[in-house]
């Protein structure tokens, strides 16, 4: 495939991928329906990496009247045969373009001054303005100003509004104003601690560009959410939001399943199809169903090398991962069994809003779902009902990258959480043998997880190894070869004086008797000879457990206790719940 074109990874400027060897998938189309049902500001809200950038860059290219010599990036793309009421806005307009994905940062003043150095960057591309004879003396000293990136934030407020006006006395023509990634500097504030700057100063500078601006022809937004409860758009009667629950534009942003299969076609992979289907496909964006751009075009890229290489969750480093995080640690009972069903391939039913308000996100559950699904976390199934303000949607997880994303972050999130737990009462009782206070120890921590595995004894074993490997004072082992198999875990000391513990792990069936599989268990440690290798290291004192589990709940038995016959309370309390499954 040394002949094929190269794959656009990173590009997202519309004159570099068509300019260059590049596989581009083409979206040209955008473009006329845009201006077939055009508002006076269009916001498009997609999930990051959905191709948003690189569909403003290509509207740049068209519509500026500085790109008229760049003409040829169109040639051989379906606008070029829309015909000539669409083409007679080709290279027509002066264009403000600026994209905010940049004006990221940790605290309110380094963004601020992102801030005015991309406003003045937009200002010095335009400085042949100054030159044109159009602008007053008194419109010549504020532009240089502005254009020095050097004035106080408060002096760029409205200047977007002033440079729409400059452009339109030079050319005579009013202008766009293209706004890529709106709200990265509202999401970026909320996590960082200063999201009430930056929603001040963000209403202040959209306010005065695009409500009631005469020099405005149209403008066009992009970002993940619709974010209004603070009033970013105040007032702005010609705001329409084009959202993944719009009809109208569901295929531009992101790949038909066409387009995937044309791409697989050209570079022979052909027989790819279904793996990429499964891994990358299910947004429903409209009527459309879309895949994941990003991921595909590093899919294809990585076969294009190793023909047999897995997938890879591509898009699990380029999003807001961490809202996964705050979902689990808000989440309540219901809320972790719905994410367990969910990451199962369940589904999920929910009110939908338009409106995000980051603040808010973590004030109710219903905030939250409608984050993930806004952003790509979870799909639309079904439209149960709407009553004209609100949706009822069935959701699920769109994807097998997504549902890995579900889960290493829930399991980021468990190892966190238990890293934070004191262990010093669970040692002691390892130490000890005393086996109840075990139990109560690995309850308590077991109503925090979240199961997903596919195999409950798996899902066990990860959870009784992470916590173990909480107690600092020992190392872990897990699946050790010894004697005639392997133990699940063994905790042992640096030193040969102190204890060794074995550990084995079972999940118990339906109709199990918790007590006869703990005698197994504890037989099976014996029968295999797992303390065999324990013991060649002189280890004189191996305790031995076993630990059996349903549902959220356990039980722990010491090698002294399993020959009980008659069940403590606790046992006949975790028997009851036998229905409970795993």
């Amino acid at each position: 495939m040394k002949d094929k074109k190269m794959l656009p990874i990173g590009y997202d400027l519309f004159h570099s991928v068509r300019g260059e060897n590049f596989y581009y998938v083409d979206k040209s189309l955008f473009i006329k329906e845009l201006l077939d049902s055009r508002a006076g500001v269009s916001l498009f809200t997609r999930p990051r990496r959905f191709g948003k950038s690189l569909n403003m860059s290509m509207l740049q290219y068209f519509f500026e009247n500085l790109k008229k010599g760049d003409a040829h990036y169109f040639d051989g793309l379906a606008i070029m045969e829309a015909g000539e009421e669409y083409l007679a806005h080709m290279n027509r307009y002066p264009v403000i373009a600026m994209t905010l994905k940049d004006a990221a940062y940790s605290d309110f003043q380094t963004a601020a001054r992102i801030f005015r150095d991309l406003i003045a960057d937009e200002f010095q591309r335009h400085i042949y303005v100054l030159d044109g004879g159009a602008l007053s003396a008194k419109d010549i000293e504020k532009y240089r100003e502005l254009a020095s990136g050097k004035q106080d934030l408060d002096s760029y407020t409205e200047s977007l509004r002033f440079l729409s006006i400059c452009l339109h006395k030079h050319y005579g023509e009013r202008a766009l104003i293209l706004i890529d990634e709106y709200d990265v500097p509202l999401e970026k504030a909320y996590f960082q601690g200063y999201y009430e700057e930056m929603v001040n100063f963000i209403r202040s500078f959209f306010s005065s560009a695009l409500k009631s601006n005469p020099s405005l022809d149209f403008a066009v937004m992009t970002g993940c959410l619709r974010i209004s409860r603070e009033s970013i758009f105040t007032g702005l009667n010609n705001l329409r939001v084009v959202s993944i629950t719009a009809e109208q534009y569901g295929e531009y942003f992101g790949f038909t399943e066409a387009e995937v299969f044309d791409m697989l076609h050209y570079y022979g992979l052909d027989d790819k199809r279904k793996e990429a289907h499964d891994w990358y496909n299910g947004y429903v964006f409209g009527e459309a169903n879309v895949y994941n751009p990003w991921s595909v075009i590093n899919y294809v890229d990585s076969l294009r090398h190793n023909r047999n290489r897995a997938p890879d969750p591509h898009w699990s480093n380029t999003s807001h991962n961490s809202i996964i995080r705050e979902l689990v640690e808000i989440a309540g009972k219901q809320e972790k069994e719905e994410i367990e069903n969910l990451i199962r391939g369940g589904t999920i039913t929910k009110p939908i809003h338009e409106d995000i308000a980051y603040g808010e996100i973590k004030d109710e559950m219903d905030n939250m779902w409608n984050f993930l699904f806004f952003t790509g976390y979870l799909k639309k199934v079904s439209e149960e009902q709407s009553d004209g303000e609100q949706k009822i949607l069935t959701m699920a997880i769109p994807n097998i990258e997504v549902r890995y994303i579900y889960r290493r972050k829930i399991n980021e999130w468990f190892n966190k959480k238990i890293e934070l737990k004191d262990p010093t009462r669970l040692l002691a009782a390892i130490l000890t043998g005393d086996a109840d206070t075990i139990t109560d120890e690995m309850n308590k921590r077991l109503l925090d997880v979240i199961s997903f595995h596919d195999s409950a004894e798996n899902f066990y074993h990860g959870f009784l190894l992470g916590i173990l490997s909480g107690l600092g004072q020992y190392s872990v082992k897990s699946n050790r070869e010894s004697g005639h198999g392997r133990s699940d875990i063994c905790l042992k000391s640096t030193g040969i004086a102190r204890k060794a513990v074995i550990f084995e792990c079972k999940a118990l069936k339906d109709k199990d008797d918790p007590i006869a599989v703990c005698q197994a268990a504890i037989r099976q440690i014996g029968e295999k000879g797992y303390d065999h290798e324990l013991a060649e290291e002189g280890y004189k004192e191996i305790m031995k457990y076993a630990v059996v589990f349903r549902g959220k709940e356990c039980l722990v038995y010491a090698e002294e206790c399993a020959s009980y016959i008659t069940p403590s309370a606790s046992t006949t309390k975790f028997k009851t719940n036998s229905a409970v499954e795993p």
